[in-house]
């Protein structure tokens, strides 16, 4: 198996993996495909469902794409902070009321800093204010087949009740659909790719450095993506996705107890991808992602049924 270079995260991985008979649970569930056919290549308890913290922005990129692709808006479209956009929790970029940006400005701060303030103020630009844009990201769940999937955030923040049933929940199977979806249609990668950017040069003084939450990029060869998640709730959750040879894989590991166990498992996971024989494997693919022009209404979520499993 193929591990990175880096010495330290070699140590690290080498540490987490030494003992498996006293290893802790690595994660809640998870899932690996194959980018071109969607084959699921590996699988463990991949129907759990759970909160997916800050992954939810994957969705709040999709939405954004399909209005900028309506024509409703663009990437230049200038956006006035107002100061419901700073009423959240960290990680934020510390926007101002007043500071005006392009979109992309806040999609760069969303997608590597993952900024919860960039993400509100991308909703409500987007479709007026969050409940509405909430009501367009559970409609585009639906539209992808996203059936165990409800979004009530643009960021994947706790709820006020911090209840588990009142905040966004997903599967990896589910949420594996979403990634696939945004590896072939948008392009997402030229945010989740970056390491490092300053945020709002020129536009604020001094500008905010940002280094991306994914700690798999440059260290797990041909990673340039997509997007990690923490919260009490959640735990540590990725999406993850590699290019090799040609090859894409996509992994979503959800509710994992640590950091680094987390991105071991991972990388472990993305390195089965790879080591698959696709044409091998038997198992359905997962939905086949397609783009609707425009995603319908929302229906009401009020009823939707959930079934818990119990974390491991």
């Amino acid at each position: 198996m193929r591990f990175p270079r880096s010495t330290f995260f070699s140590i690290l991985i080498l540490s987490c993996c030494a003992g498996a008979s006293a290893r802790p649970a690595a994660y809640k569930g998870a899932i690996v495909v194959d980018a071109a056919s969607g084959r699921v290549l590996f699988e463990d308890n991949a129907d759990a469902v759970s909160p997916p913290a800050s992954m939810t922005k994957l969705m709040t990129f999709a939405v954004l794409d399909d209005r900028i692709r309506a024509g409703a808006l663009s990437l230049q479209t200038p956006v006035t902070i107002v100061p419901g956009d700073t009423r959240t929790i960290a990680s934020i970029i510390g926007l101002k009321p007043r500071e005006i940006f392009p979109i992309e400005e806040l999609v760069y701060a969303m997608m590597i800093h993952s900024a919860n303030d960039a993400a509100l103020a991308v909703a409500r630009a987007t479709a007026g204010s969050v409940p509405a844009f909430v009501d367009l990201m559970n409609a585009k769940a639906r539209a992808l087949g996203m059936n165990r999937t409800v979004f009530r955030s643009p960021n994947g923040t706790p709820p006020p009740s911090r209840r588990i049933a009142n905040g966004d929940l997903t599967t990896p199977r589910d949420f594996v659909i979403l990634c696939r979806y945004l590896i072939l249609h948008t392009d997402v990668l030229k945010y989740t790719s970056i390491k490092n950017r300053v945020f709002g040069a020129g536009l604020r003084f001094p500008p905010t450095p940002m280094a991306n939450h994914d700690r798999l990029l440059g260290r797990v060869a041909g990673v340039d993506g997509l997007k990690t998640g923490f919260t009490d709730s959640a735990g540590f959750c990725m999406a993850a996705t590699a290019k090799r040879g040609g090859r894409r894989i996509i992994a979503v590991i959800m509710d994992s107890p640590g950091q680094t166990l987390r991105d071991v498992e991972a990388t472990e996971l993305l390195e089965r991808g790879f080591a698959a024989d696709v044409a091998a494997f038997q198992a359905p693919a997962v939905s086949e992602p397609t783009r609707p022009v425009e995603p319908p209404p929302a229906a009401a979520e009020s009823n939707t049924d959930i079934k818990f499993v119990v974390p491991r």
